[in-house]
């Protein structure tokens, strides 16, 4: 397989990684999450300018209609800068289901201003009785006049404080963890009977408690209006591979931070870096970097296998590697660090703190690997 990038690609990854330099240094980070919703509007209409909101949506709605390649330049430029607006719920997750799954009406109506920037949409999914099962629904939908309404809660909805649309899944047939009778609707944020209790995260993210009573909303689309789990799982499998690539940006800036310290510190008048232990343990960094890097690439690459278990089996692997990968890396850079890698004012802790996020989102390493254990082995047929 050829891994370079073609000319296209490889302008793409230049301009993401200059303008992030340029817009998005640590302590410009810290003023956007100093901010009333933790992060920068001015900042977001500035991606979509360059655009990286657009990055996944059709070219028929004014996107770049980029493909997985193009999503993991993205995705690792923003991992290496910690970036903390809502690029994974909107222009990830809520775009490519309005684009696979939409009408022509709601994609019409949401996915060019996804592409500008003007709109934010947040995937409200999880709920606390199961967060990591999405076949266990217990809102519920009813039909109402040309449209449905919903009532129930959900949890850990990323951004969800600050979308102004949800895409809810909810039941409209049977038991509570039948995987059939589940689909997937679109919610004004403003609509009546909408509440939302909005949080800080560990890693100066955004979520919100989202709660539901007799809310109007709209069928996302007519296939996955009264089926539509395997959409949803699809794109979870998506998120999922997202992050390992935005983990591996980020342990590559990890990694980079602390070779970087270590030719800078010094002790008994030489760089700590020219102690052998210290090479060594900054060696051992990189060979896990670079092992979360090809199961990364894998798990994005798998994102289009038709068969739900062997592309959940693949990412499942790869969210199991890049989990331990990140708590390894996260690790020894604040050892490596000493004092300083344990202050909030410097950008070790944070990068510590956003991989120790993403092995949590959508189930950790553990959960993953009990997963691999019980569904049988990746060779197998």
């Amino acid at each position: 397989m050829n891994f370079d990038l073609s000319e296209d690609q490889q302008l793409l990854k230049d301009t993401f990684e200059r303008f992030l330099k340029q817009t998005y240094g640590f302590e410009q980070r810290k003023a956007a999450c100093a901010k009333p919703e933790g992060w920068s509007h001015d900042i977001w209409r500035e991606m979509a300018e360059i655009g990286l909101t657009g990055l996944l949506v059709p070219e028929a709605h004014g996107g770049f209609g980029g493909g997985k390649v193009e999503a993991m330049v993205a995705l690792e430029a923003l991992g290496s800068a910690l970036v903390v607006e809502p690029f994974l719920p909107t222009a990830v997750l809520c775009a490519h289901l309005i684009a696979k799954h939409g009408t022509t009406a709601i994609a019409e109506e949401y996915l060019p201003k996804i592409v500008d920037g003007s709109a934010l949409l947040a995937l409200a999914h999880m709920e606390r009785q199961a967060p990591l099962d999405p076949a266990n629904v217990a809102t519920t939908a009813k039909p109402s006049g040309d449209g449905y309404v919903l009532n129930g809660e959900k949890t850990l909805v990323l951004h969800g404080d600050s979308a102004q649309a949800l895409i809810v899944s909810a039941r409209v047939a049977g038991n509570q963890t039948d995987r059939a009778g589940i689909g997937l609707f679109l919610v004004d944020a403003k609509a009546s009977g909408l509440k939302r209790q909005a949080y800080a995260t560990q890693d100066n993210g955004r979520a919100a408690e989202i709660s539901l009573y007799d809310v109007p909303a709209r069928a996302l689309g007519e296939a996955v209006a009264k089926d539509g789990l395997l959409a949803l799982e699809a794109t979870i499998d998506l998120g999922m591979a997202c992050i390992c690539v935005e983990a591996v940006g980020a342990m590559a800036a990890l990694h980079a931070l602390t070779v970087d310290y270590l030719k800078m510190r010094k002790q008994f008048g030489l760089p700590i870096g020219a102690f052998q232990v210290l090479q060594h343990r900054a060696a051992d960094m990189y060979i896990a970097l670079e092992l979360a890097r090809s199961m990364a690439i894998s798990a994005m690459m798998s994102t289009d296998e038709p068969d739900a278990h062997k592309r959940h089996q693949a990412i499942a692997a790869a969210k199991v590697q890049i989990g331990r990968a990140g708590m390894m890396l996260g690790e020894e850079a604040t050892q490596l660090h000493g004092g300083i890698g344990m202050t909030m004012e410097y950008a070790s802790g944070h990068y510590f703190k956003r991989l120790t996020m993403i092995d949590a989102q959508w189930g950790d390493a553990d959960h993953h690997l009990g997963q691999l254990a019980r569904q049988g082995s990746l060779l197998s047929d």
